[in-house]
């Protein structure tokens, strides 16, 4: 997967050469290439920002330097451009997933109080959002995209099922995890993760995670309730008839 930054702070994304996601761009899974927005200004300080027009608090990002930047980096627009803005799709799992499909990925990071309308109306394709909030710029919005749908590139973590198990892939907040040693501070390690049963150990997975994501994300569970209703219907005509079958 390709993935270009245009940001007037590509220094930020040193900490993307770090841990996993580091070691993806070693490897050559991943190519991030960051771009300097402010190289691309025609003002002779480099500037890229200006005050808006009727009024208003704040500076806005002038559409000379980002149109030139993109358009130099993507000239035959080959990448998805993205725009970070709180007023963009709000990212999720799904668009997590929809995203790590792409092979080539244009994010833009504005500052300030945001960009020209002009820029969006010229060179994004869709603006994406990280939550309910405003931040400095997009460059934090644009780092946490970046990790979450490089784990769904093929290579970058060292097991499928890493991908499959973490919350939201199925709908549901994750189980509880334990490791060694199996008692800490008075505190076990539930005894059925060690009872070498896997039927019975993804049968308590499957409820912790029910039950961890009605109390906390009841959101989350009202949407999954239908399916997870039908799966316990199912399951409960196998086992009647399984019964009846055995009398």
């Amino acid at each position: 997967m390709k993935i270009k930054v245009a940001t007037l702070f590509p220094e930020m994304f040193d900490c993307m050469h770090v841990g996993i996601i580091g070691k993806a761009i070693e490897k050559g899974l991943l190519d991030l290439e960051c771009v300097n927005v402010r190289d691309y200004s025609k003002d002779k300080h480099r500037k890229t920002d200006d005050y808006p027009f009727g009024g208003g608090a704040g500076m806005v990002m002038t559409v000379q330097p980002l149109h030139d930047c993109v358009n130099a980096v993507d000239p035959q627009r080959e990448y998805k451009r993205i725009y970070l803005s709180p007023r963009g799709e709000t990212l999720s799992q799904r668009k997590v997933v929809e995203l790590s499909r792409e092979e080539k990925l244009l994010f833009v990071c504005g500052s300030y109080e945001g960009v020209d309308e002009r820029f969006i109306e010229l060179d994004v394709d869709e603006e994406l959002s990280i939550g309910d909030y405003v931040l400095t710029g997009g460059e934090l919005p644009c780092m946490v995209a970046i990790n979450a749908l490089a784990r769904y590139v093929d290579g970058v973590l060292g097991s499928e099922q890493s991908v499959e198990e973490e919350s939201f892939s199925a709908g549901l907040l994750e189980y509880p995890q334990y490791t060694r040693p199996a008692v800490f501070e008075g505190l076990a390690v539930p005894e059925i993760l060690l009872s070498g049963d896997h039927a019975k150990v993804n049968e308590w997975r499957k409820q912790r995670q029910i039950e961890i994501t009605k109390e906390r994300r009841p959101d989350l569970y009202e949407k999954i309730r239908p399916v997870l209703e039908a799966e316990e219907a199912g399951r409960r005509k196998k086992r009647k008839k399984g019964g009846k079958t055995n009398e």
